[in-house]
């Protein structure tokens, strides 16, 4: 078996133990850390299965020329397939996904956030943003389900609404805005969903305190969480 460093973005073992504490059988596990996966590698043609027939429609719906600017990798793992999308060509490619007869991708079913900072992956770089977002597309006609994912900085969180596409994404995109911070530009209400409307900051972003208050328990004083040792 070829040895795999354990930087850049791969983790050994199951529990991060070292030496002889790993008492799991997985203390040869390898694997991809968290956000590693998006930022290691794209699968290379052919994806297998359906995979190239959806891609081959997409190409021919939107052009090769801006399919080839649209889409910066495409990652096929687990049986599941996502394509990493420029925001500025998401509308074009979902508009296709949804019209085209070959296509068909009728329903939005999910748009979720992800902040992999401090992941334990790649470290977040300007090429290499942070914050994602990701869309679950479902066709209904072809029984099909793939992934779309976009990345943004936190100093420029700003994606495209799909609403006008898929107005099942309204809601998914205000939680995620509440959550993550990614401004969803031409979202038509895009308020708070989950937080009191005058929050501050967004509880899921990896920077954003734990915040808690002390609690007593039989006669011992527990510190809040940002107070604990393990989070220091």
């Amino acid at each position: 078996m070829t040895e795999v460093p354990e930087t850049g973005g791969f983790r050994r073992g199951a529990f991060g133990v070292t030496g002889s504490g790993d008492t799991s059988g997985f203390g040869g596990l390898v694997r991809v850390e968290p956000g590693g996966a998006v930022a290691l590698h794209s699968s290379e043609r052919p994806y297998g299965g359906w995979f190239d027939e959806v891609t081959d429609a997409l190409i021919d719906a939107v052009g090769q020329a801006t399919y080839d600017a649209a889409v910066l990798r495409v990652l096929v793992d687990r049986g599941e397939i996502t394509w990493f999308v420029v925001r500025e060509h998401l509308l074009t490619l979902v508009q296709a996904l949804r019209d085209d007869d070959a296509l068909r991708f009728e329903l939005c079913s999910s748009v979720s956030g992800v902040d992999y900072a401090d992941s334990g992956g790649p470290v977040a770089t300007p090429d290499r943003p942070r914050l994602h977002v990701v869309y679950h597309l479902t066709s209904m006609t072809y029984r099909r389900r793939i992934r779309l994912e976009v990345a943004v900085t936190a100093e420029d969180p700003h994606v495209p609404s799909v609403t006008r596409v898929y107005p099942t994404a309204d809601w998914h995109e205000r939680e995620t805005w509440d959550m993550f911070g990614v401004v969803f530009d031409g979202h038509p209400a895009l308020t708070r969903i989950l937080m009191p409307d005058d929050w501050e900051g967004h509880p899921q972003r990896k920077d954003y305190p734990l915040g808690g208050v002390p609690v007593e328990y039989k006669g011992a004083q527990i510190p809040p969480p940002d107070e604990r040792r393990s989070y220091r």
